[in-house]
C-alpha cells in the first residue's frame, strides 16, 4: 500500500511539473486551466469565469440565492458549509432521511465563507449544521494560526447566530496531492479540537478515515487529481456525521423527555 500511495504521488508530482512547464510556454492555455480551477473545487472548465475579478464567486452566491427564491425553505435542516468537499458531496442522496441545504462552493477559503456569509445561510434556521473549509487557505500560503484563528472566527458566528444548533466542524483532510501540508493542517485540526468545548461546537475527526494502513492517504479514495474525493471517500464521511446526527438526536430527544 505504501509503494501506491507513493507512486501516485510522484505520478502526480510529474503531471504537475509538466503542467507547470507548459503554462510557462502557453500561457494562453494556462489561463484557460486557471479558470477551469486545479484548487480544492474550483469551477468546471466549461463554465465561463465570473465577470467581476473582485467578486471571484459572485456566480455561485447568485446561484444560491435563486435556490432560496426557486422553492419554498427547507424547515428543519442540516446546513452543510464550507468549501468544494462540501459542494461535491451527494448530500441529499447521502442523508436521504433528513432535509438537507449545501452551501459548498468550490475553491473557497475561510474568508470566503466569512465574507459572503450572511448569503449563504438558507432562509430558516437550520436544525445542524456541518462545516468543512480551511484547506484552501493553507494552500494558498496562509500561517496555520491564521487558518485555525478564522475557523474559529467562523465557528462562533455561526454559534451566535444559532446558540442552539448543534454544530459539527470536520477535521482538514488528507489528501496525496496536498500530503506535504499534512503537519500543517495537523496543528490547525488540533488547534480547532481545543476549542470546542468553549465554542460548543463538536470536532469530527474525518482526516483519519482516508488514511491507509501505512499511515498515507489512500489513493484508492481520491479522485485522479489526487485532491477531491470518490464517492467511496464520501462514504466513509457521511457514516461519520450520520452517526453524529444520530447522536445529536437521541441527545435532543432525552432532553425533551
Amino acid at each position: 500500500m505504501r509503494t501506491v500511495n507513493i507512486a501516485c504521488a510522484r505520478s502526480i508530482a510529474i503531471k504537475g511539473a509538466a503542467a507547470l512547464l507548459l503554462a510557462l510556454a502557453l500561457p494562453g492555455i494556462a489561463h484557460g486551466q486557471v479558470q477551469g480551477g486545479q484548487a480544492e473545487g474550483g469551477q468546471a472548465q466549461d463554465r465561463p469565469p465570473n465577470a467581476d475579478p473582485s467578486f471571484p464567486f459572485a456566480r455561485e452566491i447568485e446561484a444560491f440565492a435563486k435556490a432560496n427564491a426557486a422553492s419554498p425553505p427547507v424547515e428543519g435542516a442540516t446546513l452543510f458549509l464550507g468549501s468544494s468537499s462540501i459542494r461535491l458531496w451527494d448530500i441529499a442522496g447521502s442523508f436521504t432521511d433528513i432535509p438537507t441545504v449545501n452551501r459548498g462552493f468550490g475553491g473557497a477559503s475561510t474568508p470566503d465563507v466569512l465574507r459572503y456569509y450572511r448569503r449563504l445561510l438558507p432562509p430558516t434556521k437550520p436544525r445542524t449544521i456541518i462545516v468543512y473549509v480551511g484547506e484552501n487557505d493553507l494552500a494558498a500560503g496562509a500561517s496555520p494560526d491564521k487558518v485555525a484563528a478564522d475557523i474559529l472566527t467562523l465557528l462562533k458566528r455561526l454559534r451566535n447566530d444559532y446558540p442552539r444548533a448543534p454544530i459539527a466542524f470536520l477535521s482538514l483532510k488528507p489528501s496525496p496531492i496536498r500530503w506535504t501540508l499534512w503537519p500543517k493542517m495537523a496543528a490547525i485540526n488540533q488547534a480547532v479540537a481545543v476549542r470546542a468545548k468553549a465554542v460548543r461546537f463538536t470536532y469530527l475527526d474525518v482526516g483519519r478515515l482516508l488514511l491507509a494502513r501505512d499511515g498515507l492517504p489512500d489513493a484508492s479514495l481520491f479522485r485522479a487529481d489526487g485532491l477531491h474525493m470518490k464517492p467511496e471517500g464520501y462514504q466513509r464521511w457521511t457514516q461519520a456525521v450520520d452517526n453524529w446526527l444520530d447522536r445529536v438526536a437521541t441527545t435532543a430527544a432525552e432532553k425533551a423527555s
